[in-house]
């Protein structure tokens, strides 16, 4: 069966399964996320998802990317766990992939927990004066904001944009399928984006 790409995503958040393992498990189930969710926690997918959660991102590796004659240039910070894993050309190329990504689709953020919350207010009275203006109802101009305030963490927050090269796929999908495959913990600590005239720096927590 045809799975939605948002289930996949809201039971990956729920169960930190991966994303593979999460559509298996709602393709398994006919879609029910519940009974979706108690699968992976049957097959020991979900547990085994939390314990890699606590485990820590210490080692890495710094990538650049220079583009456009020299005037585009990214530094990405990736971590993972042990530093055999940041040499290997699994690793070293998703960091490629990574800065690549902010050069092409220029988020602010890492991730949205780190925007700040000056910058959601003032987008949220933006829409807020969009939405009011069309004269619908107040419970339907809440959807409305509430989607366009998701939209705009799509665009800015580096691991819920689309992947460039498979719009299918977010950069967050991306992560956790290589930490899949390497078995370890991959997280995008921090990027800068450097272009002439404008600088857009990327933190994460």
């Amino acid at each position: 069966m045809e799975v939605n790409a948002s289930t996949i995503r809201e039971l990956r958040e729920k169960t930190g399964a991966g994303v593979m393992d999460c559509k298996r498990a709602l393709a398994e189930t006919g879609g029910d996320f519940e009974k979706a969710s108690l699968w992976l926690r049957e097959q020991g997918m979900a547990q085994a998802a939390k314990r890699a959660e606590q485990r820590k991102a210490s080692e890495g590796s710094v990538g650049a990317y220079i583009h456009a004659g020299g005037k585009l240039g990214v530094l990405v910070e990736v971590n993972c766990e042990s530093d055999f894993v940041a040499k290997t050309e699994d690793f070293q190329t998703l960091v490629k992939e990574i800065a690549m990504q902010v050069a092409a689709a220029s988020p602010r953020v890492v991730r949205r927990e780190d925007l700040d919350a000056s910058i959601i207010e003032q987008e949220r009275q933006i829409y807020a004066q969009q939405a009011e203006a069309s004269g619908k109802p107040r419970g339907v101009i809440d959807k409305i904001i509430d989607g366009k305030i998701e939209k705009f963490f799509k665009e800015v927050c580096l691991m819920e944009q689309s992947y460039v090269r498979d719009p299918n796929r977010t950069v967050g999908d991306l992560i956790l399928e290589y930490g899949s495959k390497l078995k370890e913990k991959i997280d995008v600590r921090r990027f800068t984006r450097f272009q002439l005239g404008e600088n857009t720096d990327g933190k994460g927590a």
